[in-house]
């Protein structure tokens, strides 16, 4: 008789006051995660683990989960953008004016001088200006990846056979080890140049080592030196 894989599994707890999702997967270790805006927990775990085993385990990390859902609480949320003439938009970490100019021609996004110029209907939704801005951002960063990934490939010595960008509410990037897929966030068009460099390395490396353990730390002591300095930036900013 074929054995039925064993599917996922959803809860919530409160651990030591603190509320926590937990998904149960089939992995093998319980990872933690507190992620922004509201430095909310997800915790990972094995589907064989008990739940006296995860409230052992959230509790001698509480620490380390209010220290960083501190530093979420001190950092400004920033305002829903609604794409008019004024507001500023960030690429590349350079911070640039925005210009709406009102057309019945097909939208588009371009830049002109030192702003951005967004060509849409006047009776178009901020809804459907963030739509025509993020597919801007997509070609911008799309036209980016190449030279970047292939520059990093050489560095750390492995391909990847594929990559995707996508937008992600919690991950930089991520990488599937069996697949050898390097998926990128869509706001990395919005970071700083050595960002997207630091996260492509970064996934790469899972590519060596699966884990984040002393292994992969080693690699990327190799690899990128300045990666604990790119990643503190990066995990003090928020996934705007």
């Amino acid at each position: 008789m074929k054995r039925m894989p064993r599917k996922n599994v959803m809860l919530d707890l409160v651990i030591a006051g603190t509320e926590v999702s937990v998904e149960k997967k089939k992995i093998k270790n319980m990872y933690i995660r507190v992620t922004p805006p509201d430095g909310q927990v997800r915790l990972t775990a094995p589907l064989s683990v008990s739940e006296d085993a995860m409230r052992m385990f959230v509790s001698s990390h509480i620490r380390w989960i209010k220290k960083h859902q501190q530093r979420f609480a001190h950092q400004p949320v920033p305002a829903e953008g609604k794409y008019v003439t004024g507001e500023s938009y960030l690429i590349w970490g350079q911070s640039y004016p925005l210009e709406v100019v009102y057309s019945n021609g097909k939208n588009a996004v371009y830049f002109s001088g030192q702003k951005i110029v967004l060509h849409v209907s006047k009776d178009s939704t901020p809804q459907q200006r963030t739509t025509v801005m993020n597919e801007w951002y997509r070609e911008i960063l799309k036209a980016a990846i190449p030279p970047v990934l292939a520059k990093c490939e050489k560095v750390v010595g492995v391909k990847a056979l594929e990559w995707r960008v996508k937008k992600m509410r919690t991950r930089w990037g991520t990488c599937n080890i069996q697949k050898r897929r390097v998926w990128l966030n869509l706001h990395l068009v919005k970071k700083a140049p050595e960002c997207l460099e630091y996260v492509i390395i970064h996934e790469l490396v899972h590519l060596l080592e699966k884990g984040h353990n002393d292994i992969f730390k080693a690699y990327m002591d190799r690899f990128y030196p300045d990666w604990r300095r790119v990643k503190y930036q990066l995990n003090n900013q928020l996934l705007d």
